[in-house]
């Protein structure tokens, strides 16, 4: 088993930057890939963001390619997203999602997930 605990969620202003954690426990975490989804209210899940292993791959949806920026730290077994330029669009629930396969996480297949960190941008 997995556990994963976001945080680092809150409420800013357009434009303003938020960074979010997810920490890891239960497994060696340099064994599994990361990533980062989101949830608005009345929309289907989307992915955001994933990294592989070790950090050396990463992964943008479109509307947040060049905005945000997912990193990991393995040795705090914890992986970020760094969002700037936030806009009002990209409020909701995040939640960041596990697998050893990266191609899952990608897919919204991870086998882990965590119970998210509510982030709202107000206009």
């Amino acid at each position: 088993q997995v556990q994963l605990l976001e945080s680092g969620g809150g409420l800013v202003q357009a434009g303003g930057s938020l960074r979010l954690s997810c920490a890891a426990s239960g497994r060696t975490f340099s064994n599994y890939g990361m990533g980062w989804f989101r949830q608005a209210p009345g929309k289907e899940r989307e992915f955001g963001a994933a990294i592989s292993r070790s950090g050396g791959s990463t992964h943008y949806t479109g509307s947040v390619k060049g905005r945000f920026t997912i990193s990991r730290d393995n040795a705090k077994n914890t992986v970020y997203l760094q969002m700037n330029s936030l806009k009002p669009e990209d409020t909701a629930l995040y939640y960041c999602a596990t697998d050893q396969v990266l191609g899952e996480v990608v897919a919204g297949k991870g086998d882990y997930w965590g119970q998210g960190t509510q982030v709202t941008v107000s206009s």
